[in-house]
């Protein structure tokens, strides 16, 4: 009897394994958005700084879950705080680790692209292609941002090729610039 439910929990777990195995073997898929098609799918643009971090279980999988305090507001409107949940992390010993979902760093800045989720936080839109790693010369106290998908093959359907295009070291202002050309003028605006 010991054999068959050890037997059993072997099986059961060589399955569980093997299915885990696959879905982190399963290849992430970009499309290629422009920063005004970024800004028309976001509801909230921000500039912030990561506070803190941290991984858990949630609807059978596991979650990381990042806090940003917003020091400017390029789009949309935000408390104080913003929580951000994205696929994938480590509790434990597991870790899930999903392609094309960028990480933070408590003390780091970004600006980032949000879309809202049916639990009320907020996630990154289009992963690498929604997080702009924020930059600051030492000298010259200049701003850049580099977008996460600088480095990450995005899909371009117009010439069928995966290329790595994201945004490398632009100024700060250019990118906030576009965002501004980019985003739905609000009622009353302007006046």
């Amino acid at each position: 009897m010991i054999f068959k439910i050890v037997s059993r929990r072997s099986v059961v777990f060589a399955f569980c394994s093997f299915l885990l195995l696959c879905n982190a073997a399963a290849p992430t898929t970009l499309a290629h958005m422009s920063v005004a098609k970024l800004t028309q799918s976001s509801r909230l643009i921000v500039r912030a700084r990561c506070v803190d971090n941290f991984a858990a279980w949630d609807a059978a999988e596991i979650w990381t879950f990042s806090t940003f305090e917003p020091s400017e507001i390029w789009k949309g409107s935000s408390q104080q705080r913003v929580s951000v949940r994205l696929l994938g992390g480590r509790v434990g010993n597991l870790t899930s680790n999903v392609s094309g979902v960028p990480r933070f760093k408590a003390g780091e800045e970004v600006a980032l692209f949000l879309a809202p989720t049916a639990r009320g936080d907020f996630s990154v839109v289009s992963w690498v292609q929604g997080t702009f790693r924020i930059h600051q010369d030492p000298r010259s106290g200049t701003e850049t941002v580099t977008q996460d998908s600088a480095s990450f093959d995005t899909f371009d359907p117009s010439t069928k090729k995966f290329t790595p295009s994201g945004i490398r070291d632009r100024p700060l202002d250019e990118l906030r610039a576009q965002v501004a050309d980019a985003a739905p003028q609000e009622p009353g605006a302007g006046k």
